[in-house]
């Protein structure tokens, strides 16, 4: 669910990391609460599947993923701030990037 409101709002994300001509600073929608509302509704989901599925061994190798999407949402940032204008601004405003008064 939270992959199609961010689809519905940002029409530029994509798993590739880029800026494109024209882009801008999306702050409106699950973006006005949390930097990286995408990732968050993937690791729900990557959460979720193995536990309604019952397949609780396929738990762990999940937590092994945790360190990938730190280093992604990472990078991804210091992308954005480089090559998109006022995103260092949103940043300031917008401080938790994927789970509120936490990071």
């Amino acid at each position: 669910m939270m992959c199609f409101l961010v689809f519905k709002e940002n029409s530029y994300a994509g798993r590739t990391i880029e800026v494109v001509k024209g882009q801008k600073v999306i702050f409106t929608g699950p973006y006005a609460i949390i930097r990286h509302p995408m990732y968050l509704g993937s690791i729900v989901m990557y959460i979720a599947t193995p536990i309604a599925l019952g397949s609780y061994w396929a738990l762990p190798p999940f937590l092994l993923m945790l360190p990938v999407f730190v280093y992604r949402i990472l990078n991804e940032e210091e992308v954005l701030r480089r090559g998109l204008p006022g995103y260092k601004e949103y940043c300031k405003k917008t401080r938790y990037r994927l789970l509120p008064f936490i990071w």
